[in-house]
């Protein structure tokens, strides 16, 4: 087996190639190596509870990374369940993920709590809150018979136009320092079309929404 560790923001990954590995407690999931054609790759994205998740921005990126760092190219595509994200690197070595279609839904509330559903070929529950609130809202929303399936869950604060300060709790993880699909997530949930800047506690992650569509630029390195 071979195996490397990389992080986006904090957000650390094993990209294993076999099902060989073990899920270390400091690991917020496995990008598993399915297949590699090129400047394709085909992953599964498993949780530290061993629950699969359907999409991960922060995972793609990563499984993009690590196979241009084989392939020398600066283009690569991730294949995830149905979704293929196609990522660039740019000059300044960020990794720029087309993230495809995000499904904005109408707000709704439970248990007193207001949020807006996403889909992001994950589900999202963006709740605009005081980012403090996260250990109190995150638990309570994951798990919610409204999510049969559970549900990631983010606190966000508009700061202004274009920028907005969130704190993430993972399906299936727990807090986390970032995350690439709930950037896009909050993003799409608190502003329309145009450039977003997402404050994270591990750092910050843009977010371009047009006509429906996401692109994610943000850092993915080895540890």
């Amino acid at each position: 087996m071979t195996s490397s560790r990389w992080h986006a923001h904090g957000n650390v990954y094993l990209v294993a190639d076999d099902d060989e590995y073990t899920m270390d407690a400091d690991l917020d999931g496995v990008v598993r190596v399915l297949g590699v054609e090129g400047d394709d790759v085909t992953i599964a994205i498993v949780n530290p509870d061993r629950s699969l998740a359907e999409m991960s921005g922060n995972g793609t990126r990563i499984a993009a990374a690590w196979l241009m760092e084989r392939t020398g190219s600066d283009v690569a595509r991730v294949h995830v369940g149905p979704r293929v994200v196609a990522v660039q690197r740019t000059a300044d070595r960020q990794y720029e993920s087309d993230m495809g279609e995000v499904e904005v839904g109408e707000s709704e509330e439970v248990e007193g709590i207001a949020f807006v559903p996403v889909i992001v070929g994950n589900p999202h529950a963006v709740v605009e809150d005081d980012p403090a609130r996260l250990l109190e809202l995150g638990p309570l929303l994951e798990t919610h018979p409204r999510f049969p399936n559970r549900t990631n869950v983010q606190v966000a604060r508009r700061d202004g136009p274009g920028e907005v300060t969130a704190r993430v709790w993972e399906r299936g993880v727990g807090e986390t320092t970032a995350s690439g699909s709930s950037a896009v997530a909050v993003a799409a949930a608190t502003h329309g079309d145009g450039e977003v800047l997402v404050h994270f506690p591990g750092g910050d992650l843009r977010v371009q929404l047009h006509d429906g569509r996401a692109t994610l630029t943000g850092p993915a390195e080895r540890l």
